[in-house]
């Protein structure tokens, strides 16, 4: 009998670990496909988040001008002539104000290839210029579609789109883990408080918790950012006053100390959530044998909840910061999108979908929308998707069914 199981045991053994680690994570991407497909999404997120600057091609905030040659001089002019002739101005207008060198000068009148003009315009002085010098005017790339250039075109404003979007998975990715780790924290905290006394307290914490879940979600996080946002709210004083939180830019986000109230606010929001899910599993833990056994040896209520109670709710606590990280998320763009979030010009998914990119949207220039909302749809997805896979993994239930993988119920 021995040596019939010592056969199977060497063979196994003759495995290499590497390989057989390998094989294995192979074959959970091929039973999980989805899950892989979330997993490439979040870290996608996380390496354009981190990594924003060096990835996106253009500046976020500046707009990307060109410049267009509209004459060239035919002869040479002095400091002081104000009569230009040029070789063909077909393509100059009145009005313009053109660059000849590092001289601006603006044309007052035009009479065929005769340019009268004002120069030293826009604070520049006016100097002698040479025969075939360019006229040449900058404008910005306002509206322009997809192209090799800008991959998803520019805004109203001559920014680059694709840029913006790697620029706002870094703003969405800090409110979304500034938001969890406050929300989650405190929410846990609360919920095993609540559900460990009882009682009175307990009584204080879910009425509490009762009046704000009485609020729709997004009412109750308008409110929120309103009450805290505000420049003279009493939260936004003592961040800046009392705490080395900087109110400029930061990690290279810009006005940093706006962004992280905003977290907060949705930190807020997320509390009352985690801590009625948290109370529910700390009544049911607190009633096992070794509670009481802890609490006759003379434990005192704080150790009893900090190795006790929190060490079997701490698995419950990670799942509900993956469940709410894309919740966060989403809640981000919806404040924004209704103009109370993330303060222009930072680069925001919700932002950039509203305001005037909406309207010229309806117009026919789909893509200052079309890209920052596809993006936040494939965060949100790729994280429900992940979640999904990790809950058919860790469910011995669930393995191999058909429906590994699939999307999350409406529920979320």
């Amino acid at each position: 009998m021995a040596r019939e199981v010592a056969v199977p045991l060497e063979v196994e053994e003759a495995v290499p670990r590497g390989l057989s680690r390998a094989r294995k994570a192979l074959n959970l991407a091929r039973r999980h496909p989805l899950g892989v497909f979330g997993l490439l999404v979040i870290g996608l997120l996380f390496f354009c988040g981190i990594f924003a600057d060096l990835v996106a091609p253009y500046d976020p905030l500046a707009p990307n001008r060109s410049i267009q040659t509209l004459a060239q001089l035919s002869a040479a002019v002095d400091a002081d002539q104000t009569t230009f002739t040029v070789a063909d101005a077909s393509k100059v207008g009145f009005g313009q104000t053109v660059t000849i060198d590092d001289e601006k000068v603006t044309i007052l009148l035009l009479d065929a290839d005769t340019l009268t003009v004002q120069r030293g315009a826009a604070g520049t002085v006016a100097a002698p210029h040479e025969a075939d010098v360019s006229l040449e005017i900058t404008s910005a790339d306002k509206l322009e579609g997809p192209s090799l250039s800008h991959p998803f075109g520019t805004d109203r404003l001559g920014r680059d789109v694709l840029s913006r979007t790697i620029f706002g998975a870094r703003i969405s990715l800090l409110i979304g883990l500034v938001s969890i780790l406050f929300g989650v924290t405190v929410g846990a905290m609360f919920g095993v408080i609540s559900g460990y006394f009882g009682r009175f307290l307990d009584s204080i914490i879910q009425r509490s918790v009762d009046v704000l879940l009485a609020f729709p979600a997004l009412i109750l996080l308008l409110a929120i950012v309103a009450v805290i946002g505000d420049e003279d709210s009493a939260v936004r004083q003592f961040l800046a006053d009392h705490t080395p939180i900087p109110q400029g830019t930061f990690l290279g986000v810009p006005n940093f100390l706006d962004i992280f109230v905003i977290s907060l606010a949705i930190g807020v929001a997320v509390v009352v959530s985690v801590t009625r899910v948290v109370r529910g599993a700390v009544l049911s833990i607190k009633e096992n044998v070794y509670v009481d056994a802890a609490r006759a040896l003379g434990a005192s209520d704080a150790r009893i909840m900090w190795h006790h109670i929190f060490p079997n709710v701490a698995a419950l606590v990670v799942i509900l910061a993956s469940i709410t990280l894309p919740l966060a998320i989403l809640a981000e763009a919806a404040i924004s999108f209704l103009g109370v979030g993330v303060p222009a010009p930072t680069p925001s998914w919700g932002a950039d979908m509203t305001g005037p990119n909406r309207e010229i949207a309806l117009s026919g220039s789909w893509w200052p929308v079309f890209f920052p909302g596809l993006a936040l749809s494939l965060v949100v997805l790729g994280f429900n998707m992940l979640g999904d896979a990790f809950r058919d993994i860790s469910d011995p239930r669930l393995r191999g069914t058909l429906g590994s993988g699939s999307g999350r119920t409406s529920g979320l």
